[in-house]
């Protein structure tokens, strides 16, 4: 059986491809989630794509994600990341490698968003790279976990 990683979306992410196409492109979650489900793949991994706007229902995903002993975190908690401390705690709590993905750079917008609870749970954030950032996030979070592409 495959190895599941959790890819999790927050609020505003299923408006992909609609919502501020300057900022976030006119891909959509479901592009998203069939990148994810690819690229895990090719790594012997199932991702397991979940999205939603309540911040506590987010944690209850992390905390399935350890129950469920899942091999990684993959999340995208939108606006939360700069403002839940109990994203930032789960995160912590079930110590199961995370990385965080941004599809915008945050660093070149509004001053609120250069901050993250999330990243500091993290062992590595990505931004700014459009949802090909998915991508990258899952190739470094096998290579964490040891997972290895296969032919």
């Amino acid at each position: 059986m495959a190895k599941t990683i959790y890819v999790l979306n927050g609020p505003n992410l299923n408006m992909l491809g609609t919502r501020e196409p300057e900022t976030y492109g006119h891909a959509t979650l479901a592009d998203v989630e069939k990148l994810c489900a690819d690229t895990a793949a090719r790594f012997g991994l199932n991702a397991d794509c979940r999205r939603s706007n309540s911040e506590g229902e987010l944690v209850d995903f992390i905390h399935e994600a350890h129950a469920k002993k899942a091999a990684g975190i993959v999340i995208n908690a939108g606006a939360y990341s700069h403002t839940s401390i109990a994203l930032h705690d789960a995160l912590v709590a079930v110590q199961i490698p995370a990385v965080e993905v941004h599809i915008s750079n945050v660093y070149a917008r509004e001053e609120f968003r250069h901050h993250s609870f999330t990243a500091k749970a993290a062992f590595a954030s990505l931004c700014g790279f459009g949802i090909d950032g998915y991508r990258l996030a899952i190739n470094g979070l096998a290579a964490k976990i040891g997972a290895k592409a296969k032919s």
